[in-house]
């Protein structure tokens, strides 16, 4: 089995995590969280470190992932 990863592969790991931005930036906006919120948030936090942590990044704006696992760790904080 290959460890090389596909251009295809990769764009959609990428709407993957943009699925976990959205919605970690939606639910910081809500005032006051749930338990089971807050940790719909901290799973997509995880998923975030972890994609950020990975080396397969090209030309993919990380920026928002990493904001969104700043705003995410805050709002459960």
């Amino acid at each position: 089995m290959s460890d090389t990863i596909t251009a295809t592969e990769i764009a959609q790991h990428y709407s993957a995590a943009g699925d976990s931005v959205t919605l970690i930036n939606e639910l910081v906006a809500v005032e006051t969280l749930t338990d089971e919120q807050k940790d719909t948030v901290s799973r997509n936090v995880e998923h975030l470190e972890i994609m950020v942590a990975k080396d397969y990044w090209t030309s993919e704006d990380l920026a928002p992932l990493n904001s969104a696992i700043t705003a995410g760790k805050a709002k459960i904080a």
